[in-house]
């Protein structure tokens, strides 16, 4: 079995390509409930299992597959998100097998992220494996990988300091705003959307003394239990255009599949307020704010590739927890690693137990006929004799091929093994 991973993060893709490669959590479970349905039609030829990783600043497909072609997974790519492969294929990189755990586990524990150490990949890869799980998509081997790097994303966070005072992408977005607006304190704040991004950047907010927020939001029973936390206030997204009327910073975080925000409705605020400047802080993807809403006079507008450049500064105290990090990522990959080898021997390791244990039924059987006379509990002694024996002549062989596997023999020893004993006619 091997693992394959193929990606595009913000080290190698701009925001306006990543926003249409990813997927809305209703595409996610459409996608991933097509590949689980057990029809070998409906998903990529060759791939058993599937695991998605779609965020504001990555999208990773996991796959565990007969072999290492990873042009059926390009074109699976670019017919669920409807992109021309030719339009994504720059951006892509690509692992296999021990690159693609190792990949897998430094992301989750914040070594691959914008913000080095950022808390919010682990929950990203807990939420993209336990849909993958629901669905049917993910199965033994993804199970075993997802939970290895998972875990490792859990020993970084608290075996090493590397999310000590944690920088997010709604942390840095709300010190943007504290640098362009002089009065942040008095400073009245539109947060756009209700999710975990916008909770986030209230939660930072706070932090920087703001008392003034609106939560505007399709989804109002969220909107009102956040604004409720956070002593704001809130309104349906039909009052939109009206708060930006207001507003002196907006924060967009929703996770809708396409902008909320267009210049006509920017353009009608600011006739509204023409001499007050309108920041807009867009940390969604795909982008809420049209780009084209830049345009518009005394209105600035930063997206989630502009705020790398203001991130430096939170991450230095973090870098000397890497090679402590780095550490207990290959840990975790190695034990990842040591299971997949032994995988190749496990079916032989079934066989034989099986294969003796028929012999053992034969022989047992052929030897209580000829003794009719025990009674029911001298029965019951000979089969747990003769389990004991066998497991005991078959743990030696057990042990050695599983550490042969380790040793990465696996398919050499399991062919010894099946031919020695005929368990391949």
């Amino acid at each position: 079995m091997r693992i394959l991973s193929l990606g595009l993060s913000h080290r190698t893709a701009p925001v306006e390509l990543r926003e249409r490669l990813s997927y809305t959590p209703q595409s996610l479970s459409a996608t991933l409930a097509r590949f689980g349905c057990g029809d070998e039609a409906a998903r990529p030829e060759g791939f058993d299992e599937l695991t998605i990783v779609s965020t504001c600043n990555r999208l990773e497909l996991y796959t565990a597959s007969r072999h290492d072609n990873f042009e059926p997974l390009i074109d699976f790519v670019s017919e669920t998100t409807n992109v021309p492969r030719d339009e994504f294929m720059d951006c892509m990189y690509s692992f296999a097998d021990e690159d693609a755990a190792l990949h897998l586990c430094r992301v989750a524990a914040g070594l691959d992220s914008m913000v080095l150490g950022e808390p919010q990949i682990l929950g990203q890869i807990t939420e993209a494996y336990s849909v993958a799980l629901a669905h049917g998509a993910a199965g033994s081997v993804l199970s075993q990988l997802m939970r290895g790097a998972i875990h490792a994303g859990k020993r970084a966070r608290t075996e090493t300091a590397i999310s000590r005072n944690p920088a997010t992408i709604s942390s840095v977005a709300v010190k943007l705003a504290g640098g362009v607006v002089t009065d942040l304190r008095n400073a009245h704040v539109l947060v756009i959307g209700s999710g975990e991004m916008a909770e986030l950047a209230l939660v930072a907010l706070r932090s920087r003394g703001v008392s003034r927020v609106t939560v505007v939001s399709r989804t109002m029973g969220n909107a009102h239990d956040l604004a409720e936390r956070f002593g704001g206030d809130t309104l349906t997204f039909e009052r939109l255009g009206d708060a930006l009327a207001t507003a002196d910073i907006a924060i967009g975080s929703t996770a809708a599949p396409h902008v909320v925000v267009d210049v006509p409705m920017v353009e009608a605020a600011m006739r509204q307020r023409p001499d007050r400047p309108l920041f807009f802080i867009d940390i969604a993807v795909p982008r809420d704010v049209d780009p084209a809403v830049a345009r518009v006079p005394n209105v600035h507008l930063y997206d989630v590739d502009d705020l790398q450049d203001h991130l430096k500064s939170h991450v230095a105290e973090r870098e000397g927890q890497v090679p402590r990090v780095e550490a207990i990522v290959r840990e975790e990959t190695d034990l990842f690693l040591d299971w997949l080898r032994r995988l190749d021997v496990t079916p032989v390791i079934a066989e034989l137990r099986a294969h003796a244990e028929i012999i053992r039924r034969k022989e047992v059987d052929k030897a209580l006929r000829q003794f009719q006379h025990l009674s029911e509990t001298d029965r019951k002694k000979i089969e747990v004799l003769t389990q004991s024996i066998l497991n005991k002549i078959l743990h030696e062989p057990t042990v050695r091929l599983k550490a042969e596997a380790s040793r990465g023999r696996a398919k050499e020893f399991a062919a010894a093994v099946s031919h020695l004993f005929g368990l391949i006619q």
